[in-house]
């Protein structure tokens, strides 16, 4: 899971790159006689103080009719799935996730909880996707990242308060898709986390930097071709379902009049299979990488 739902945990210095003053983030637009909608890849969680708002990310949310996230960004929401995780996320009390796992992955994930600081009794007590995320909080905190950095709360906060905030999914809908795979497919999932995170602990700023510098062959091949080939079902129920859902969604927006901001991961925005490609198949003008 970790090379595209938890996006990026890894280290990263900030500083590195304030430099690249020329460098941003990718946008698209998509457009007909009458609409247009923004589409901005997020990256959910970041380190404080890093400058990466494109200019024309700022004038779309200044004109915004109406802003579009994957979950509300409220604490209501924040509460709501940090609650329904927790009910979906917990084994049963006899149950142990060191057990489940053969002894190589009960002995690296010890290892990996080590190095990034996260209770081996926290996550012993965790379903597979849920002890994913647990050491994904891990490497966030050790390089000091958060979601209030983030992008959806920077961009909820700077768009126009006259704009209609939406969002795609709920948070029991949301953690429905992820505590839904079978037990086996979470464990490969959770293998592939902990290898991940184990040999690539620079991951992060070789992702932040492709994010920054718009290199979306790097975003593909570091983010989502390991998802899509290692765990296709995953990939699906996670990318290619909820892709074509969303689009669903913004071509009946398309069909109306006005100005729109798309904020999801990027990871939803990347390849022919993206949300801007299958925009772009039905007919509609998209301009971007």
């Amino acid at each position: 899971m970790t090379r595209f739902w938890k996006t990026f945990a890894g280290a990263c210095m900030a500083l590195a790159f304030a430099g690249a003053a020329a460098a941003e983030p990718p946008v698209w637009v998509v457009k007909d006689k009458d609409s247009e909608i923004v589409l901005f890849g997020s990256i959910h969680v970041l380190p404080p103080g890093l400058a990466w708002t494109p200019a024309a990310l700022e004038r779309a949310l200044k004109a915004a009719d109406d802003v579009w996230f994957e979950l509300p960004i409220d604490a209501q929401s924040e509460a709501d799935t940090a609650k329904l995780a927790t009910q979906a996320g917990v084994l049963p009390p006899d149950g142990s996730l060191f057990r489940l796992l053969s002894p190589e992955d009960s002995a690296l994930m010890s290892k990996v909880a080590a190095a990034y600081d996260v209770s081996p009794v926290l996550v012993d007590r965790l379903q597979p996707w849920l002890a994913e995320i647990a050491l994904s909080g891990g490497a966030y905190r050790r390089v000091g990242a958060d979601a209030s950095s983030g992008v959806e709360k920077t961009i909820s906060a700077m768009a126009s308060p006259r704009a209609k905030r939406e969002a795609f999914e709920t948070p029991a809908e949301q953690i429905g898709l992820l505590s839904s795979g079978t037990m086996a497919e979470q464990i490969v999932s959770l293998h592939e986390t902990l290898q991940e995170m184990d040999e690539k602990p620079d991951e992060y700023q070789t992702l932040l930097k492709a994010w920054m510098n718009a290199d979306m062959a790097t975003l593909d091949a570091e983010a989502i071709k390991p998802l899509r080939d290692g765990s296709p079902a995953l990939f699906r129920r996670l990318v290619l379902d909820r892709n074509a859902r969303w689009t669903q969604i913004l071509d009946a927006r398309m069909k109306g009049h006005g100005r729109t901001v798309v904020i999801v991961g990027i990871g939803h925005l990347i390849g022919p299979d993206g949300v801007p490609a299958r925009l772009r198949a039905l007919g509609y003008s998209v301009t971007g990488p």
